[in-house]
């Protein structure tokens, strides 16, 4: 079916754009930019240089995608911003393309981004995430898949985030949250685990408890957090679940948020 673009939106004739779309007047597009099948663009949204968006996106007002890098390394040169299929980027949510012609800013599938939200340069989203009203992700940061952001989260620069985990509401974190937790107060810290996402992706109950012994020996023990791991491997059945748990410690840069 073909597209309905209305003739007062302002679209860049080698835009791509595909199948049973619905643009509304005075959205504007620019050239450089790929359209899959089933979008709708409401009024007002900016769809700059560098969108590769998948199909059946939704965008409201006053959006802008591929925005140009908020980072003084940017020197303007061409770069992309990969968005897969299903999200909803509600109104007045900023994305930023990749500061680099080698990098990329990428959105998974079935994200949910929330009035005001704004995802950094080169930061990458997973599927099935929900960004709160006024959430700021930095740049270089890493978002895992089912992770909720609460109202107003601000993530630092180059900062990662584990699969369904929660941030409450007003936190700020400078160093990594791993999977499968609750993170929230100021400063930031461990706050259980986060079984309501976990049972709705169907980690079963067994699971859960080797997860919630795992963050025990990380959380409450006398050790570091390394020997912690360790002591995980030694202690707790291994399985998927506890190997993302470990790999992720083990991966971290920045460390990870802090004991109770």
């Amino acid at each position: 079916m073909a597209s309905e673009i209305s003739p007062k939106a302002e679209i860049d004739p080698r835009a791509k754009i595909g199948n049973n779309c619905k643009i509304y007047p005075f959205a504007y597009i620019e050239g450089d930019v790929v359209i899959g099948d089933n979008c709708t663009i409401y009024p007002y949204v900016s769809i700059l240089n560098g969108t590769r968006m998948g199909s059946n996106n939704t965008v409201f007002q006053g959006a802008v995608l591929a925005a140009l890098p908020q980072d003084f390394e940017f020197k303007g040169e061409p770069s992309e911003l990969i968005i897969g299929d299903r999200n909803t980027f509600r109104e007045n949510v900023v994305i930023n393309r990749a500061t680099h012609s080698d990098g990329k800013t990428v959105i998974g599938n079935s994200n949910f981004f929330m009035e005001g939200a704004h995802i950094s340069h080169d930061t990458k989203v997973g599927h099935r995430c929900v960004f709160g009203y006024g959430t700021k992700i930095a740049g270089d940061c890493e978002i895992g898949d089912a992770v909720i952001f609460s109202t107003s989260v601000i993530a630092n620069a180059r900062t990662r985030v584990g699969s369904c985990s929660m941030i409450r509401s007003g936190c700020t974190f400078s160093k990594d949250i791993p999977p499968f937790i609750i993170a929230g107060g100021s400063p930031i810290k461990y706050d259980g685990i986060n079984s309501v996402m976990m049972t709705t992706y169907e980690i079963d109950e067994k699971t859960q408890k080797h997860i919630a012994n795992a963050y025990r020996l990380v959380f409450h023990g006398q050790t570091s957090v390394f020997d912690a791991v360790l002591q995980i491997k030694e202690q707790v059945p291994d399985g998927k679940a506890i190997r993302m748990i470990t790999d992720f410690i083990e991966g971290t840069k920045l460390g990870i948020i802090t004991k109770i």
